[in-house]
């Protein structure tokens, strides 16, 4: 949980000096050695700030333990205008023991666009942090387009001191909310940044203090809100506003109990968000955008390129399309014999979805009917099952995803025999082709006895081998195998066993047929 003492929170920082304006310093690891000095930016600044030199322009705030559920027309009327006319989506965290549900595992997955697997920030001490690698977006920016000028203000001091990089321009601390929204704005109407990141604490502290069913909770966001609009105002304020191209972000880095605190697994720490206004933003709710999304959006927008961004998670927002699992979203049904679910949550199906089978031969009757063989689910139902036993590491996944569970399947009596399941790809044509290309996202579990295999078949014949786990692994795979001669079409199978072991998530197939070997 995130103290909110100011002598306990800096037990876990390094020592700076109260200034409010920090210096360019900060921990090695912070930034990669390649980054560009702050000297190659134009002589013009306005506060220590470097001029800019972009008309494409980026504003990504952070509301500290905020909740979407908050965010109505009455109580936030800026913050709901901004989700009403742009893009929002919920967007569920990890748990332990990838990483607590706190600020610093939050905010340096927002900022840096991996999950805290890659970037090693798991809890609020920093003590193993791996930025050299996943800089925050802010250095990546430096590194890719250093004339641009790029300004972080924090309430939190590790949001400047820490988490963004001494390759940034100018890192501010707020002092508090609004000193921290009153810089920002000055910055914004009278500077010229080309991307900022502000962040405002007070909605946690109103969480801790008093949990999110509290009257308190809900007028900090609306107090959070008319600051927001300070930021807002202050970007219409400037002279240049009708020349430029403004993207608005705004997200959270956690959510809270009703009686308050966060750091746990269930559905309400974990729950954040990500709402985008800008142009060629369509009025959108998603369900398939991470917190992951923001930093290769931002950085797109400023003219990254994708090869640029291609070792994050995330995905530019334009870039997310619908895979063959999402179509089965509004096909997805209650719980038969998950007790522990919410009778009304809908999330999940047996049917598999256009072209794709799945192959229950070798499993045994019985067992619990939401995980008999490969099913289909969404995170909030699949946790929910069981939380606390690492199905929130499954982050990787978007919206419907497959998964094959032994664990919970087992929790009810079933036949002699273990859990043997496969779930078997649409048919691709290969039209001559030299190889084919199998690439998804998995999430591979080992708690006991259990095999996974990945497995291609020609024109129906006897499958072979592309994959077997062996270990747990968490990530995107890329698997290319050769086509045999003549061969016209392919199918993938995933094959899973296990004994009440643990489970094997799949999403995002993608079978390519290549014209080189």
């Amino acid at each position: 949980m995130k103290t909110r003492s100011t002598a306990l929170r800096s037990l876990a920082l390094p020592a700076l000096a109260a200034a409010v304006v920090l210096p360019l310093a900060a921990p090695a690891a912070a930034a990669p050695a390649t980054l560009p000095a702050p000297a190659a930016k134009a002589a013009a600044a306005y506060q220590q700030l470097p001029n800019g030199t972009s008309k494409k322009k980026t504003l990504v705030i952070g509301l500290d333990g905020a909740s979407l559920s908050q965010i109505t027309a009455k109580n936030t009327p800026t913050l709901a205008a901004l989700a009403k006319n742009g893009l929002s989506a919920a967007s569920n965290l990890y748990s332990s023991p990838m990483a607590q549900t706190v600020s610093g595992a939050g905010w340096s997955t927002i900022a840096t666009g991996v999950w805290p697997d890659k970037h090693r920030v798991t809890d609020n001490s920093f003590s193993n942090p791996n930025y050299a690698q996943y800089p925050d977006f802010m250095s990546r920016l430096e590194a890719g387009r250093p004339q641009e000028s790029t300004l972080v203000v924090g309430t939190w001091n590790p949001i400047p001191d820490t988490i963004f990089g001494e390759a940034t321009d100018l890192r501010v601390r707020g002092g508090g909310d609004e000193g921290t929204a009153a810089k920002a704005a000055d910055y914004l109407k009278n500077g010229n940044p080309d991307a900022t990141f502000v962040h405002l604490d007070d909605i946690d502290g109103a969480g801790h203090n008093s949990g999110s069913a509290s009257a308190a909770y809900a007028q900090a966001h609306a107090t959070a809100d008319a600051r927001v609009k300070t930021l807002i105002d202050a970007i219409h304020a400037r002279k240049s506003f009708a020349k430029e191209d403004w993207l608005i972000v705004v997200t959270a880095d956690h959510g809270h109990t009703p009686t308050g605190g966060h750091g746990g697994p269930t559905a309400l720490e974990r729950q954040t968000f990500v709402i985008a206004n800008g142009k060629g933003i369509a009025p959108q709710t998603r369900q398939d955008v991470k917190i992951v999304d923001i930093a290769p959006t931002v950085l797109a927008h400023q003219g990254l390129t994708q090869q640029q961004l291609r070792d994050l998670d995330g995905q530019t927002i334009s870039r997310i399309q619908p895979d063959a699992f999402d179509s089965l979203a509004k096909k997805l049904g209650t719980a038969v014999d998950e007790s522990k679910i919410d009778p009304a949550l809908k999330g999940f199906t047996h049917t598999a979805p256009a072209g794709w089978s799945i192959d229950n031969t070798r499993m045994p009757a019985g067992g619990v009917s939401e995980w008999a063989g490969w099913s289909f689910t969404n995170d909030d139902f699949f946790t929910a099952a069981e939380r606390g036993q690492g199905r929130e590491g499954n982050v990787r996944s978007r919206n419907v995803f497959a998964v094959a569970d032994s664990d919970e399947w087992d929790d009810k009596s079933h036949g002699a025999g273990a859990f043997d399941s496969t779930l078997i790809s649409d048919a691709v044509k290969l039209n001559g082709a030299k190889s084919l290309r199998v690439d998804f996202v998995s999430d591979y579990v080992i708690d006991g006895p259990q095999s996974g295999q990945v497995l291609v078949s020609f024109d129906g014949a006897a499958p072979e081998l592309l994959k077997s786990y062996t270990k747990n692994f968490n990530g995107t795979e890329s698997l290319v195998v050769k086509v045999p001669k003549g061969a016209a079409s392919a199918r993938v199978h995933f094959r899973y066993t296990g004994t009440n072991s643990a489970f094997w998530a799949v999403d995002q197939v993608s079978i390519t047929a290549q014209k080189r070997a």
